[in-house]
């Protein structure tokens, strides 16, 4: 019976659909590196998600592996090169939470408009400053996708149905399927310097690592606002809050961070 170990949080239900399919599957959450590539080797599966990382030391140890599957839509914290010098199938899986990730970034992109967050911890401390948190609407603004493939493209029609004009920013992207999505395809730059609110949607790669610096950050109208709900590190976190404590930007909604948890 092929075996397969799950080393990140997974539904209960992953766990019953490999048994159905005839797959030993062996739960052994936070492991430490050492100790699972002490435990690899008898597996010839590895299920993760974001937590464990896939290194060449663990993929060298794995002598039985023969497919690493992650539960999400990236796969940068899989060494990837290394996994297929060993013969190694990498999979994801790219449509799995693209709905929720969408709506997650619209959820944020409200939250950050009305400032929420600060909003409750100000009613909390039994406070009553609504002349504070007046908040913008978001009808009517310009919203910038970086990244229009499945999530990006489902943040645009949820965009559109909040009566906001979007431009996007996506080397992929097609001039026939911005159409369809009624997407205006746009520079960087002209991004950068045209939308009230800023939405990430790419994978981590060496182009898109750091790609919204302290340079990129200077180029945002006044105003403007950032939602990253794709990956850490793509956003420089310490430029980030330099232009935030400096009042150079109005906003930023971050639930992904370089180190995680986040501290």
């Amino acid at each position: 019976m092929p075996k397969v170990l799950i080393a990140d949080e997974l539904s209960p239900r992953a766990v019953a659909v490999f048994a159905e399919r005839g797959i030993d599957a062996v739960t052994r959450i936070g492991l430490p590196a050492d100790e699972l590539a002490g435990a690899i080797g008898e597996y010839d599966g590895l299920a993760v998600r974001s937590a464990t990382k896939v290194t060449p030391a663990l993929i060298s140890a794995a002598a039985n592996l023969k497919v690493i599957g992650r539960a999400g839509i990236g796969v940068d914290n899989i060494d990837v090169p290394a996994a297929t010098e060993r013969g190694i199938v990498v999979m994801n899986t790219p449509y799995g939470n693209a709905i929720t990730a969408a709506e997650h970034a619209i959820a944020m992109m409200f939250a950050l408009a009305r400032q929420i967050p600060a909003a409750d911890r100000s009613t909390q401390a039994g406070k009553w400053e609504k002349s504070r948190f007046m908040g913008v609407e978001l009808s009517g603004k310009t919203l910038g996708i970086i990244g229009c493939g499945n999530i990006g493209a489902i943040v645009a029609d949820r965009a559109h149905g909040l009566k906001m004009k979007v431009i996007g920013y996506d080397p992929f992207l097609s001039a026939e399927r911005a159409v369809d999505l009624g997407i205006e395809r746009v520079t960087l730059d002209q991004l950068l310097a045209r939308a009230d609110f800023i939405t990430l949607h790419t994978p981590m790669t060496d182009q898109t690592r750091g790609m919204i610096d302290a340079k990129a950050l200077k180029r945002l109208k006044p105003g403007a606002r950032i939602i990253n709900c794709a990956r850490g590190g793509l956003v420089v976190e310490e430029d980030l809050a330099a232009a935030l404590d400096r009042g150079e930007i109005a906003g930023a909604a971050i639930d992904v961070f370089v180190e995680e948890p986040a501290r």
